[in-house]
């Protein structure tokens, strides 16, 4: 079989050698090629019928390997979200938790923009657990985040940092203005009690916060906000336990 380039469409010895292998007879023409060929530099009159099912049947096997590339990208998209959120809540986990606290660091380093990072705990979770089950304990984790949620910016990010414990990150807010918002978060869980089935309890939290500094690591902010609250919730004790008990109304009369 002859192999001859179209004109103005020169082939590699190559892709000539390949072609004539296949028995391809190409005649020299001035025409594009406007079919499928056509990144061959041929048209599907210019192949015989054995190359033309070939070309047909490996173009096709390209079409469906870029579906497949689609569906494993979207795949893998979807897999990476569920990386990064916690199994019993919508909200972040602790793991893209602190690499979002790094992205907002690193902008507030950049742009000089305040932004701080609130450590909330659960008071009293343990005894839920042991007194009601752990199905009541999930249910009160899962109030909390909801309430968080709830009561949060768009641009701020709420993560389930572990067990009873949760982190906001509020951006556009320095150290005062992150302390007042914790207050208001605080006050808006304990605003009413969970119910679950027919128990209900009421809910309390401790929270620590920290403004985030360009020069402080996400570990070390979330340690900080961690020890603050502990601190604080050291001295609600201490307050609550000097505090004389209340008078008994049964015992006066």
């Amino acid at each position: 079989m002859k192999v001859t380039g179209a004109r103005n469409e020169p082939f590699s010895a190559i892709r000539k050698r390949a072609l004539a292998q296949a028995g391809a007879y190409v005649t020299a023409g001035t025409a594009a090629p406007t079919d499928r060929t056509a990144f061959l530099g041929l048209g599907e009159a210019d192949l015989t019928p054995a190359v033309q099912g070939a070309v047909k049947t490996l173009l096709t096997e390209i079409d469906d390997l870029r579906g497949e590339v689609a569906r494993l990208k979207a795949k893998l998209s979807e897999a990476e979200t569920l990386a990064d959120r916690d199994p019993l809540t919508p909200l972040l986990n602790r793991r893209a938790f602190i690499r979002e606290l790094g992205r907002i660091r690193t902008f507030a380093q950049r742009y000089g923009s305040p932004a701080s990072v609130v450590y909330f705990d659960l008071d009293g979770f343990k005894g839920v657990n042991d007194r009601f089950g752990h199905a009541a304990g999930d249910a009160a984790l899962q109030a909390v985040a909801e309430r968080l949620s709830a009561n949060v910016r768009d641009s701020d990010i709420i993560g389930r940092m572990g067990g009873d414990e949760f982190g906001v990150i509020l951006v556009q807010a320095d150290e005062a203005t992150a302390r007042a918002k914790a207050e208001s978060l605080a006050q808006a869980i304990e605003a009413s009690p969970i119910q679950f089935g027919d128990w209900s309890a009421p809910l309390h939290i401790s929270y620590g916060v920290r403004e985030i500094t360009p020069d402080s690591e996400p570990e070390a902010l979330v340690a900080e906000a961690d020890a603050a609250m502990f601190a604080a919730k050291r001295l609600r004790d201490r307050e609550r336990a000097a505090q004389p008990p209340a008078a008994d109304p049964a015992a006066e009369s």
